[in-house]
C-alpha cells in the first residue's frame, strides 16, 4: 500500500520563528504527493523531514503572499535539478499569473521538467481525472486567496460473501468490473450485485482568511481539514484586522462542516505555546491536533 500521510514542513505565518519555518505541507496520496503553499525553505525542509522532493506531483499556492509562494521558484527548480519524468500540476489564483512566472523563471537555469498550469478564475470543480477532483473556491483575505478540496475517486468494494454466492471466480471477476455485467449459467449478474461503492476520502486546505461560508463548504465531510489559526481568541481584533481566524473560529468551521479531523496551523510568530490553541479549539471541535515542524498525521485509508 502507497504511504498515505500529510507532513508539516512549516507551520509559521508570515514571520518564521527558530522553531517554525514559513508554512508548507505535503500529502503523500495514492502514490502522489501534492504541495500546499511552499514557504521560503520550503526545499530544505523536504531534506529534514526525509521526503524526496520528486515525490512531488502537485503544487497548490492559495495566494501570493510571500510566506506561502516564496519556495514555489526553488521547488521547481529542484525538480528541474532532478530532471523527474512526471509532470507537475500547478493551481494557483489565475489573477496570480504574474507573480507565478516571476518565482518560476527568477533565476537562469535549463528547463527540462513539465509544468502543467491550472490558474483558476472561477469557483468549482477545476480539474478531475481518474484519481482526483479538486475543487477551490475563494476566501476571504483581501486579495485573491484560495481553499482547496481534493476528493480521491469512488472505489469498487466487492462484498466477499455475495460474491461468493454468485459463483464468479477469476477472469470472471475481472469481466464483470470491466462490462458491469456478466451472463454465467444463463444468468445476469450485475456489477452491483456484488460489489458497493467506496466514496473517496477528502483532504481540504484552508489557509488564511477570516471566518466564512466558503470555508465551510470546502471542508465538508472531510476526512482532514488543514485550517489556519493565526491566533488566540485574546486576539480576536487582530485576527480581524489581518484578515484571519482564531483558533475557536477554526475549530466552528470544522464543527459547521462536520469534518473529522482538524489540523491547525498558520501560528503568529507572537506564539510560543502552542498548546493553547489546541486548549481553545477543543472546547468546541474534540478531535483537533496541532501542526508543528515535520510533524506527521496519518491519513489511513477506509477498508470499508
Amino acid at each position: 500500500m502507497s504511504v498515505r500521510d500529510l507532513t508539516v514542513l512549516g507551520c509559521s505565518s508570515q514571520q518564521p520563528t527558530r522553531l517554525r519555518n514559513h508554512g508548507a505541507y505535503v500529502l503523500r496520496w495514492n502514490q502522489e504527493g501534492l504541495l500546499f503553499d511552499p514557504g521560503e525553505g520550503t526545499q530544505r525542509q523536504f531534506i529534514f523531514a526525509a521526503i524526496a522532493p520528486p515525490t512531488v506531483t502537485r503544487i497548490f499556492v492559495s495566494h501570493f503572499h510571500g510566506d506561502h509562494c516564496l519556495g514555489l521558484g526553488s521547488m521547481l527548480m529542484r525538480l528541474n535539478l532532478d530532471r523527474i519524468d512526471h509532470p507537475v500540476h500547478c493551481y494557483y489564483p489565475a489573477s496570480g499569473k504574474i507573480y507565478f512566472d516571476r518565482l518560476r523563471y527568477g533565476t537562469i537555469y535549463q528547463d527540462h521538467i513539465q509544468v502543467i498550469e491550472h490558474p483558476v478564475s472561477k469557483e468549482g470543480v477545476v480539474h478531475q481525472d481518474k484519481t482526483f477532483t479538486i475543487e477551490a473556491k475563494f476566501l476571504d483575505h483581501g486579495i485573491d486567496n484560495l481553499g482547496w478540496r481534493i476528493q480521491e475517486a469512488d472505489r469498487i468494494k466487492f462484498d466477499k460473501e455475495k460474491l461468493n454466492k454468485s459463483g464468479l471466480k477469476g477472469m470472471q471477476i475481472r469481466v464483470l468490473e470491466e462490462k458491469g455485467s456478466l451472463v454465467t449459467d444463463g444468468k445476469t449478474i450485475a456489477l452491483e450485485d456484488v460489489s458497493y461503492r467506496r466514496e473517496g476520502d477528502v483532504f481540504t486546505s484552508v489557509i488564511d482568511t477570516k471566518y466564512c461560508q466558503n470555508a465551510i463548504d470546502l471542508a465538508r465531510g472531510a476526512k482532514l481539514f488543514l485550517c489556519e489559526s493565526t491566533y488566540l481568541e485574546e486576539h480576536k481584533d487582530l485576527a480581524v484586522s489581518h484578515n484571519h481566524m482564531t483558533a475557536k473560529q477554526a475549530a466552528q468551521t470544522a464543527k459547521k462542516a462536520g469534518a473529522q479531523k482538524l489540523i491547525l496551523t498558520h501560528f503568529s510568530a507572537r506564539y510560543r505555546d502552542l498548546d493553547r490553541f489546541a486548549e481553545e479549539a477543543k472546547e468546541i471541535f474534540p478531535n483537533v491536533e496541532v501542526a508543528d515542524d515535520f510533524k506527521r498525521f496519518a491519513f489511513p485509508l477506509r477498508d470499508y
